[in-house]
């Protein structure tokens, strides 16, 4: 069975093994050591892909769900410290969601967020950043499709749903030259709907997310 944790772990082993390999192709054919100076260079980006997202309780309450997949992109800024620390916010419009069927209802949620996540950014080499941090979400709309029936609710959004919640991202980031791929995990800690929603669920979103940027 695919899980997100399967999803996240297999990218970043084979980021980091082409990252290996392409130092060590660099260092036989130059007989120098590699160059490490960009890791110390301001840069702003931007960055596109798709999350795969899903819920989870803490609560234990047997509520089982399926991953969707939505669009993800934004921009960020790599902050160096210094050669090997950094600091990457970065700003995100994302869509999460989940699909089911049986006890509570038939279809699917797609929310859109904007995400906030402030990477504390770890540089052990040119190619790989190594990347975790706090998240802070803001709920734009959430979008539900129910037995073949489309709504947007916006009215109660604030009465069912909070609309900021905090969580955790981690990932990679593997860079050549100017062009970036990125990995991420991201859970909520805090759960999406209100003490005082009508639902039952009580359900935090988490995601895996693949992004191609470009750094400038």
């Amino acid at each position: 069975m695919i899980t997100l944790k399967n999803l996240f772990i297999a990218p970043v082993f084979a980021l980091a093994l082409l990252s290996t390999q392409s130092n060590v192709a660099q260092t036989t054919t130059t007989n120098e050591p590699y160059s490490m100076d960009n890791r110390e260079v301001l840069s702003v980006g931007i960055k596109a892909g798709i999350n795969y997202s899903n819920v989870y309780s803490e609560s234990g309450d047997g509520y089982v769900a399926d991953g969707k997949v939505g669009f993800a992109g934004g921009v960020f800024v790599s902050i160096p410290l210094n050669q090997l620390v950094g600091i990457q916010p970065e700003l995100l419009y994302s869509q999460k969601g989940f699909k089911t069927e049986g006890t509570f209802f038939d279809g699917e949620i797609t929310s859109s967020y904007l995400d906030l996540p402030i990477h504390l950014q770890i540089k052990p080499t040119e190619n790989i950043s190594i990347l975790a941090g706090p998240q802070f979400s803001y709920l734009l709309s959430t979008k539900y499709e129910l037995n073949g029936f489309s709504t947007i609710d916006e009215e109660d959004l604030d009465d069912n749903n909070n609309r900021a919640t905090l969580g955790l991202s981690a990932g990679v980031d593997f860079s050549v030259q100017n062009f970036l791929i990125s990995a991420r995990g991201s859970w909520d800690l805090s759960k999406v709907n209100k003490d005082n929603s009508t639902s039952d669920i009580n359900y935090k979103n988490q995601l895996f997310q693949i992004t191609l940027g470009y750094k400038f």
